[in-house]
Protein backbone atom coordinates (compact mmCIF):
# COMPACT_ATOMS: atom_id res chain seq x y z
CA UNK A 1 0.00 0.00 0.00
CA UNK A 2 2.97 2.31 0.42
CA UNK A 3 3.52 2.41 -3.34
CA UNK A 4 0.01 3.58 -4.16
CA UNK A 5 0.25 6.22 -1.43
CA UNK A 6 3.48 7.49 -2.98
CA UNK A 7 1.83 7.74 -6.39
CA UNK A 8 -1.23 9.49 -4.99
CA UNK A 9 0.74 12.27 -3.29
CA UNK A 10 2.18 13.27 -6.67
CA UNK A 11 -1.27 14.58 -7.59
CA UNK A 12 -0.94 17.18 -4.84
CA UNK A 13 0.26 20.69 -5.60
CA UNK A 14 0.71 23.59 -3.23
CA UNK A 15 -2.08 25.87 -2.08
CA UNK A 16 -4.78 23.19 -2.18
CA UNK A 17 -7.45 21.97 0.19
CA UNK A 18 -7.34 18.16 0.34
CA UNK A 19 -10.21 15.97 1.52
CA UNK A 20 -9.17 12.85 3.41
CA UNK A 21 -11.21 9.68 3.81
CA UNK A 22 -10.58 7.18 6.59
CA UNK A 23 -8.91 3.84 7.21
CA UNK A 24 -5.42 2.37 7.19
CA UNK A 25 -4.80 3.08 3.50
CA UNK A 26 -5.67 6.76 3.87
CA UNK A 27 -3.52 6.94 7.02
CA UNK A 28 -0.52 5.83 4.94
CA UNK A 29 -1.32 8.44 2.32
CA UNK A 30 -1.47 11.14 5.01
CA UNK A 31 1.93 10.08 6.35
CA UNK A 32 3.40 10.36 2.84
CA UNK A 33 1.64 13.68 2.31
CA UNK A 34 3.19 15.11 5.46
CA UNK A 35 6.69 14.51 4.10
CA UNK A 36 5.83 15.41 0.49
CA UNK A 37 4.12 18.69 1.32
CA UNK A 38 7.18 20.01 3.13
CA UNK A 39 8.87 20.32 -0.27
CA UNK A 40 6.07 22.30 -1.90
CA UNK A 41 6.32 26.06 -2.41
CA UNK A 42 2.82 26.58 -0.99
CA UNK A 43 1.36 24.67 1.93
CA UNK A 44 -1.66 22.42 1.68
CA UNK A 45 -4.59 22.23 4.05
CA UNK A 46 -6.60 19.10 4.79
CA UNK A 47 -10.13 18.29 5.91
CA UNK A 48 -10.36 14.89 7.59
CA UNK A 49 -13.47 12.70 7.58
CA UNK A 50 -12.68 11.21 11.00
CA UNK A 51 -10.79 11.81 14.22
CA UNK A 52 -8.56 8.85 13.28
CA UNK A 53 -7.24 10.65 10.22
CA UNK A 54 -7.22 14.06 11.88
CA UNK A 55 -4.82 12.71 14.53
CA UNK A 56 -2.50 11.34 11.85
CA UNK A 57 -2.60 14.67 9.99
CA UNK A 58 -1.76 16.55 13.17
CA UNK A 59 1.11 14.18 13.94
CA UNK A 60 2.77 14.72 10.55
CA UNK A 61 2.34 18.48 10.72
CA UNK A 62 -0.39 19.07 8.17
CA UNK A 63 -2.55 22.17 8.50
CA UNK A 64 -6.20 21.42 9.27
CA UNK A 65 -8.81 23.41 7.37
CA UNK A 66 -12.24 24.38 8.64
CA UNK A 67 -15.16 22.27 7.32
CA UNK A 68 -16.50 25.55 5.94
CA UNK A 69 -13.89 25.13 3.18
CA UNK A 70 -15.43 21.88 1.91
CA UNK A 71 -16.58 23.62 -1.31
CA UNK A 72 -12.92 24.51 -2.02
CA UNK A 73 -11.64 20.92 -2.00
CA UNK A 74 -9.60 20.29 -5.14
CA UNK A 75 -8.59 16.69 -4.40
CA UNK A 76 -10.04 13.94 -2.19
CA UNK A 77 -8.24 10.68 -1.40
CA UNK A 78 -10.03 7.68 0.06
CA UNK A 79 -10.14 3.90 0.21
CA UNK A 80 -12.98 1.43 -0.33
CA UNK A 81 -14.30 -1.82 1.11
CA UNK A 82 -15.34 -3.18 -2.30
CA UNK A 83 -15.29 -1.90 -5.90
CA UNK A 84 -17.28 -3.38 -8.78
CA UNK A 85 -16.59 -3.58 -12.52
CA UNK A 86 -18.20 -0.14 -13.07
CA UNK A 87 -16.27 1.48 -10.22
CA UNK A 88 -19.25 1.64 -7.86
CA UNK A 89 -18.10 1.15 -4.29
CA UNK A 90 -19.16 -0.05 -0.87
CA UNK A 91 -17.69 2.16 1.83
CA UNK A 92 -18.24 2.81 5.51
CA UNK A 93 -16.50 -0.09 7.21
CA UNK A 94 -14.78 2.45 9.44
CA UNK A 95 -18.01 4.34 10.13
CA UNK A 96 -17.14 7.61 8.35
CA UNK A 97 -19.38 7.13 5.28
CA UNK A 98 -21.42 10.32 5.63
CA UNK A 99 -18.43 12.63 5.87
CA UNK A 100 -16.58 10.68 3.18
CA UNK A 101 -19.55 11.16 0.86
CA UNK A 102 -19.52 14.92 1.52
CA UNK A 103 -15.80 15.22 0.77
CA UNK A 104 -15.88 13.07 -2.37
CA UNK A 105 -18.90 14.94 -3.71
CA UNK A 106 -17.20 18.31 -3.23
CA UNK A 107 -13.81 17.41 -4.73
CA UNK A 108 -12.88 18.27 -8.30
CA UNK A 109 -10.70 15.13 -8.48
CA UNK A 110 -11.22 11.90 -6.50
CA UNK A 111 -8.51 9.26 -6.03
CA UNK A 112 -9.33 5.84 -4.60
CA UNK A 113 -6.62 3.57 -3.17
CA UNK A 114 -7.33 -0.15 -2.71
CA UNK A 115 -5.82 -3.63 -2.74
CA UNK A 116 -6.53 -5.92 -5.69
CA UNK A 117 -8.71 -8.07 -3.41
CA UNK A 118 -11.24 -5.23 -3.10
CA UNK A 119 -12.12 -5.42 -6.81
CA UNK A 120 -15.05 -7.65 -7.76
CA UNK A 121 -17.51 -8.01 -10.64
CA UNK A 122 -20.58 -7.39 -8.47
CA UNK A 123 -20.82 -5.71 -5.06
CA UNK A 124 -21.77 -8.17 -2.32
CA UNK A 125 -20.46 -6.96 1.06
CA UNK A 126 -22.97 -5.80 3.68
CA UNK A 127 -23.85 -2.16 3.08
CA UNK A 128 -23.32 0.26 5.98
CA UNK A 129 -26.43 2.44 6.41
CA UNK A 130 -26.07 5.41 8.75
CA UNK A 131 -29.26 6.65 10.38
CA UNK A 132 -30.54 8.77 13.26
CA UNK A 133 -31.19 6.66 16.34
CA UNK A 134 -34.77 7.95 16.70
CA UNK A 135 -35.65 6.15 13.44
CA UNK A 136 -34.03 2.80 14.27
CA UNK A 137 -37.08 0.52 14.18
CA UNK A 138 -38.56 2.21 11.13
CA UNK A 139 -35.29 2.07 9.21
CA UNK A 140 -34.83 -1.59 10.10
CA UNK A 141 -38.36 -2.43 8.91
CA UNK A 142 -37.94 -0.65 5.59
CA UNK A 143 -34.48 -2.10 4.93
CA UNK A 144 -36.03 -5.55 5.29
CA UNK A 145 -38.85 -4.57 2.94
CA UNK A 146 -36.36 -3.75 0.16
CA UNK A 147 -34.56 -7.06 0.59
CA UNK A 148 -31.93 -6.26 3.19
CA UNK A 149 -30.93 -8.05 6.37
CA UNK A 150 -29.83 -5.25 8.73
CA UNK A 151 -27.59 -5.87 11.71
CA UNK A 152 -26.98 -3.05 14.17
CA UNK A 153 -23.28 -2.31 14.44
CA UNK A 154 -22.19 -2.71 18.06
CA UNK A 155 -18.99 -2.41 20.08
CA UNK A 156 -17.28 -5.33 21.83
CA UNK A 157 -19.41 -4.94 24.98
CA UNK A 158 -22.64 -4.77 23.01
CA UNK A 159 -23.20 -1.02 23.04
CA UNK A 160 -24.34 0.48 19.71
CA UNK A 161 -21.56 1.94 17.60
CA UNK A 162 -22.07 5.71 17.40
CA UNK A 163 -20.67 7.63 14.44
CA UNK A 164 -18.91 10.97 14.83
CA UNK A 165 -22.21 12.51 13.69
CA UNK A 166 -24.02 10.92 16.65
CA UNK A 167 -25.80 8.35 14.47
CA UNK A 168 -26.10 4.54 14.39
CA UNK A 169 -25.20 2.13 11.58
CA UNK A 170 -26.97 -0.93 10.22
CA UNK A 171 -24.61 -3.25 8.30
CA UNK A 172 -27.14 -4.54 5.79
CA UNK A 173 -26.72 -7.70 3.74
CA UNK A 174 -28.42 -7.48 0.35
CA UNK A 175 -26.52 -10.38 -1.22
CA UNK A 176 -25.20 -9.61 -4.73
CA UNK A 177 -26.11 -6.00 -5.59
CA UNK A 178 -26.79 -6.11 -9.32
CA UNK A 179 -28.43 -2.68 -9.49
CA UNK A 180 -26.42 -0.51 -7.06
CA UNK A 181 -27.88 2.77 -8.35
CA UNK A 182 -31.41 1.56 -7.63
CA UNK A 183 -30.44 0.07 -4.27
CA UNK A 184 -28.82 3.24 -2.96
CA UNK A 185 -31.78 5.38 -4.01
CA UNK A 186 -34.10 3.02 -2.14
CA UNK A 187 -31.90 3.18 0.96
CA UNK A 188 -31.58 6.96 0.95
CA UNK A 189 -35.32 7.40 0.53
CA UNK A 190 -35.96 5.77 3.92
CA UNK A 191 -36.84 8.50 6.47
CA UNK A 192 -34.08 8.76 9.06
CA UNK A 193 -31.28 7.46 6.83
CA UNK A 194 -28.41 9.95 6.53
CA UNK A 195 -26.02 7.97 4.30
CA UNK A 196 -25.79 4.82 2.22
CA UNK A 197 -22.55 2.87 1.95
CA UNK A 198 -23.12 2.34 -1.78
CA UNK A 199 -21.16 5.06 -3.58
CA UNK A 200 -22.00 5.67 -7.23
CA UNK A 201 -19.57 7.58 -9.47
CA UNK A 202 -17.50 8.76 -6.51
CA UNK A 203 -14.03 8.11 -7.94
CA UNK A 204 -12.03 9.35 -10.93
CA UNK A 205 -8.66 7.62 -10.58
CA UNK A 206 -8.19 4.23 -8.95
CA UNK A 207 -4.78 2.94 -7.86
CA UNK A 208 -4.73 -0.84 -7.47
CA UNK A 209 -2.10 -2.55 -5.30
CA UNK A 210 -1.51 -5.92 -7.00
CA UNK A 211 -0.52 -9.09 -5.15
CA UNK A 212 2.84 -9.17 -6.98
CA UNK A 213 3.76 -5.76 -5.60
CA UNK A 214 2.99 -3.81 -8.75
CA UNK A 215 0.56 -0.91 -8.99
CA UNK A 216 -2.02 -0.32 -11.71
CA UNK A 217 -3.80 2.95 -12.41
CA UNK A 218 -7.39 2.72 -13.62
CA UNK A 219 -9.69 5.55 -14.70
CA UNK A 220 -13.43 5.50 -14.15
CA UNK A 221 -13.92 7.45 -17.39
CA UNK A 222 -11.70 8.33 -20.38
Amino acid sequence: MAKIAELAVKHVSGGEVIGLGSGATVARFVEKLGAYSSGLRESVMVIASSSQIQLVAERVGLELASPSLVPNISLAVDGADQIDARFNMIKGGGGALLREEVLLHAARKRIILADEEKYVDVLSKPVPVEFVSFARTGVEKELREIGGKPSLRVLNKGYPYVTENGNFIFDTDFGPIKKPEQSTVQIKNIPGVTASGIFIGAGDIFYVARRDGSVERLAASP
